[in-house]
């Protein structure tokens, strides 16, 4: 009997970003697709193909552990850092400032 251990709550996933130059077509998308969510089975994959930007809500793999699969899937992975949060910009009731 296998046991699949998932996340409690949100705070346990891991989101995790690539940029992958060498990926150019669908069924590039595709095979990515399927080699990351082998390494984690709850893994919510995201692919823009038009930035050539993989994001990853990890649930069980490490970023180390998706680079791996995306190398060995014949892709480059370039880490990059996430963004912090955006914060909103004060208002002060006039869309100019003077």
């Amino acid at each position: 009997m296998t046991v699949e251990s998932r996340p409690s709550n949100a705070a346990e996933i891991q989101m995790i970003s690539f940029e992958v130059n060498d990926m150019t077509c669908g069924h590039c998308v595709s095979t990515l697709t399927k080699a990351l969510k082998a390494v984690d089975g709850g893994a919510r994959v995201q692919i823009d193909l038009a930035s050539r930007r993989v994001q990853i809500a990890a649930t069980q793999a490490d970023a180390d552990e998706l680079a791996d699969a995306i190398r060995d899937a014949g892709y480059t992975p370039v880490a990059l850092a996430e963004a912090p949060p955006a914060t909103a910009a004060p208002t002060t009731g006039s869309c100019c400032r003077r």
